[in-house]
């Protein structure tokens, strides 16, 4: 299936955290925060600006992003969770 997020919206996959912390520690699933970090599945077009002009997007499909935690809805996609967020949820780009 292909989706495509409208204006400035952009579709992105949580990045599961590792299951192992510092000192060995497993944390079960149920004391889990969900991740604040992501890949970016897929962008919309842009902003369209008040006069009329469209503003691209600084994130691009494959870039991994942090985002905030409440930032976003989530969604099901073929058995998949997505999250569909604006660009300004979009703290920063991690290179």
């Amino acid at each position: 299936m292909k989706i495509r997020p409208l204006h400035d919206r952009i579709l992105v996959e949580r990045l599961e955290e590792q299951e192992v912390r510092r000192g060995g520690i497993i944390i079960p699933d149920t004391a889990k925060e969900k991740p604040q970090e992501g890949k970016v599945i897929a962008v919309g077009t842009g902003k369209v600006s008040d006069d009329g002009k469209r503003i691209p997007l600084d994130v691009k499909a494959a870039d991994k992003i942090l985002f905030g935690k409440y930032s976003g809805s989530e969604v099901k996609i073929d058995d998949k969770e997505y999250l569909i967020l604006r660009e300004e949820d979009v703290l920063a780009i991690l290179e």
